[in-house]
């Protein structure tokens, strides 16, 4: 019999470390459901260009990693290999920057696609938490979404994560740097898809993490010394909001990020527990995107935190999730009349909230008891024929191993005190 696999670079979910990725992108987005953000969720393929465009025609992204397609009716397609230009481009499209409440402020979660060599932390189909705040701009917006992750990074117990912080100038000041860099990155010893990077973003030869790029780049002009005095007065509002705000943050000047789309802010999450792939999440300012896909003038700041690497973050640290069983009540039941008042109990159970189980498939009591002790429940309700007779159940603590009678119509309201 054949037996099919997941593709190379994916992997499947499955308990109990599901749970896990679960509680993660909770934790990740119950501070934006607190600070006015809603959910938005967008196909997992859009039009090829929308990409091309947004993410920019210069990065690996683009070039090399996207899963491009086209449909039988000619259609252009990828795989969506990142959120942001999905939900700008389903905000536009939906008119909600003209329903006069700006910033107008989203999340997300979901998967995303490309093709890279697989490595720890790094595959082909991998899970991330966004959120946008589109038409807005304010240094207290790029400080805030900065805060909400790292709130949301203190909640899950991490800590030993470190933010990095950089402008990148505006469509002011950014040019004459742009020139600048050019002309010094001109003179080194590069390979021809590094060099034809020079003429379409040389900002991203700065975010090369080849070593023998890297030396080359000592020397090189930096951002700061060419910001016009908008775009430092800008950054330096962020960097003291965060400051007051208690959150740490260290200036990284060669921070560029990998999309073409970002301006001004720009700052990625890092844990040195992860080797090489050190970056958790990131994101920043992207006030010209709106425009490069057809749209208004719409300035915006978003954030990405990756799931995968979440989890591995938190096991780097040993840091272990408080999830709750699935089950908190396991029915037992000792023969058919028992399976049928017992299949009642755990009906109502669940109606009034209670996470239940059931022993199916006619199992003794000893394989029965057997599978309540792995699901994690608290309690079993056990019952045969001569405790029905006597119209009761047995309630045993799994967890002490105690056990009493309890008549069937008290059950629930003796579980729910129990249970809190």
């Amino acid at each position: 019999m054949n037996t099919f696999q997941a593709p190379k670079g994916t992997y499947d979910l499955i308990p109990p470390r599901s749970a896990t990725y679960l509680a993660v992108r909770d934790a990740i987005s119950t501070p934006l459901k607190n600070s006015g953000y809603g959910y938005i969720e967008t196909p997992g393929f859009e039009n090829v260009e929308l990409f091309a465009r947004g993410v920019g025609e210069s990065t690996d992204i683009v070039t090399k990693e996207m899963y491009a397609f086209e449909t039988k009716g000619g259609d252009k397609l990828a795989l969506r290999p990142e959120g942001t230009a999905s939900v700008l481009r389903a905000a536009l499209e939906a008119n909600l920057h003209k329903a006069g409440n700006l910033p107008v402020k989203l999340w997300y979660s979901g998967s995303y696609y490309r093709y890279e060599r697989p490595q720890a932390g790094r595959y082909r189909h991998f899970s991330q938490v966004g959120a946008e705040a589109i038409g807005a701009e304010d240094p207290a917006l790029d400080a805030e979404l900065i805060i909400l992750a790292d709130q949301a990074y203190r909640s899950l117990g991490l800590r030993n994560f470190r933010i990095l912080l950089n402008s990148l100038g505006d469509k002011e000041c950014r040019p004459v740097y742009r020139e600048a860099l050019q002309t010094f990155l001109r003179d080194l010893d590069l390979d021809e898809d590094t060099r034809r990077r020079i003429e379409i973003n040389p900002l991203r030869v700065l975010d090369d993490k080849r070593d023998a790029v890297q030396k080359q780049l000592v020397g090189a002009p930096m951002l700061r010394d060419y910001l016009c005095d908008a775009c430092k007065a800008y950054h330096e509002q962020v960097r003291e909001l965060l400051t007051a705000a208690g959150v740490a943050f260290e200036d990284d000047e060669k921070l560029v990020r990998g999309l073409d789309y970002y301006t001004r802010t720009t700052f990625e999450f890092v844990h040195d527990g992860l080797g090489s792939q050190s970056a958790v999440g990131g994101g920043g300012r992207y006030d010209g995107l709106s425009e490069m896909i057809g749209g208004p003038a719409l300035p915006s700041v978003g954030w990405a935190l990756g799931v995968d690497r979440t989890v591995l973050a938190l096991e780097a640290e040993g840091v272990e999730l408080d999830i709750p069983a699935a089950t908190s009540v396991y029915a037992v039941p000792l023969g058919d009349e028992a399976r049928r008042v017992l299949f009642g109990v755990v009906t109502e159970l669940r109606k009034a909230g209670v996470a239940a189980d059931f022993s199916y498939g006619g199992k003794g009591l000893k394989g029965a008891m057997k599978n309540a002790n792995r699901s994690g429940a608290r309690y079993a309700i056990v019952a045969g024929e001569r405790d029905l007779a006597d119209g009761v159940v047995q309630l045993k603590n799994m967890e002490s191993g105690e056990q009493e009678p309890v008549p069937v119509a008290e059950i629930l309201t003796r579980l729910r005190g129990r249970l809190g």
